[in-house]
């Protein structure tokens, strides 16, 4: 405790806990507040309350294996992490992917992208008071995941992204799924906005709170829309673009007043650009191709190849039970996920277990950002805080 002045003279200053358990800190994170009054004077971020121990884990895993792994931290964008992960080994082996597999990757990756910013839209209203934006929200979501139901036969952890490609061929029928949720949504994303935009209480409660400015964001590493809202367009997905996105065209959505407001508005225009990308998509994917790369010994043949040749089949058991060893190296490769800059960096002693995987995950690095939006404000501004940096606590503690 500290001593601060006060208009009636000299006063301590109280520390409180926030969390670990709270409903609004979006998982089990401890915050230590200390207050002047409902003021905030200092915030600490208390981590490792929901440590998994999962990069650890990867190391005693074959790298086909891991993929379960990454689904699981980030829990509300499991293809993005799947997505990463597979690219740095791809990149380590020297596998090229098909184009059709490249395509259908981006179609679900930004399937994705939708369906995390609308967790994150109907949990951040809820926390704020609005109740109605949360079904909403949650009603939308349960279209996406129904479609990755249908393509992948998971709702959530899909695994569906494989090392040189695809796990499965998706079924037929279901592009008209996904064409009947484009068409659905934008006037969905009008309704949120009807309800949100111009709402005199949200507004009062997120505009001007929780500032932060430009210099202090990028010396934080903070990335993606909490970034983009402080007036950088850094997208990896156009700065550094991976698995096709140079073919697509689409805008990275910015704003200047880097509050809990502007970072609302980025993630709403986010959406409707990740719907842009998923009609091109939608337009550029053969009808048909190859959804694996062909690279024996690394990604698996396919059922009918392995029911009818020997060699497939040798090459089906190894690889399931051996896995395949890559050469000694190592990897890194970033991706644009819903909540920032994912790395994933991957290193191989060429045996058929990774030798080290490490993820950069967002919410970890835009977390050290909470102390600087909220000192200065009041105990229930921290909660608007929290939600619009958009943290999940499996990817903070992994």
């Amino acid at each position: 405790m500290t001593t601060v002045e006060t208009a009636t003279g000299p006063a301590k200053t109280m520390v409180l806990n926030m969390g670990p358990q709270h409903p609004s800190t979006h998982g089990v994170l401890r915050i230590l507040l200390e207050l002047d009054g409902e003021t905030i004077v200092k915030a600490i971020p208390d981590l490792g309350y929901l440590h998994t121990g999962i990069e650890k884990t990867c190391e005693a895993k074959t790298y086909s294996q891991a993929i379960t792994l990454t689904d699981r931290i980030d829990y509300l964008a499991p293809l993005s992490n799947n997505l990463g992960y597979c690219l740095a080994v791809e990149k380590l082996l020297g596998l090229e992917v098909p184009k059709r597999a490249q395509y259908i990757r981006v179609l679900l990756a930004e399937m994705t992208r939708i369906a995390s910013h609308l967790v994150w839209l109907g949990t951040h209203a809820i926390d704020l008071g609005a109740m109605s934006v949360f079904l909403y929200c949650f009603r939308e979501r349960e279209e996406i995941l129904k479609i990755f139901e249908m393509v992948a036969g998971q709702r959530m952890m899909t695994s569906y992204f494989r090392i040189g490609g695809l796990a499965l061929e998706p079924p037929t029928g279901w592009l008209r799924a996904v064409d009947r949720f484009v068409r659905m949504m934008p006037g969905r994303i009008d309704d949120y906005e009807t309800l949100l935009t111009e709402n005199r209480i949200w507004m009062a409660r997120t505009q001007g709170v929780g500032r932060i400015n430009l210099q202090d964001a990028i010396a934080l590493s903070m990335t993606g829309p909490a970034l983009r809202a402080a007036g950088l367009a850094y997208d990896n997905r156009k700065l550094f673009p991976y698995s096709s996105y140079k073919e697509f065209d689409f805008q990275v959505p910015v704003r200047t007043e880097s509050d809990c407001y502007a970072r609302y508005m980025i993630r709403i225009a986010e959406m409707r650009e990740s719907l842009k990308i998923i009609r091109q998509a939608m337009d550029k994917i053969p009808a048909e191709g190859p959804i694996r790369a062909e690279a024996p010994g690394i990604v698996p043949p396919g059922r009918e190849k392995m029911k009818t040749e020997m060699e497939a089949l040798i090459y089906h058991f190894k690889i399931f039970t051996e896995g395949f060893s890559p050469a000694p190296g190592e990897a890194y490769v970033t991706i644009e996920s819903p909540r920032g800059e994912l790395g994933v960096f991957v290193a191989s002693d060429g045996t058929p277990k990774p030798l080290r995987v490490h993820f950069r995950t967002p919410s970890f690095v835009n977390l050290q950002s909470l102390p600087k939006m909220v000192e200065g404000q009041m105990i229930a501004d921290v909660i608007a805080c929290i939600g619009t940096i958009d943290i999940v606590l499996g990817e903070v503690d992994r």
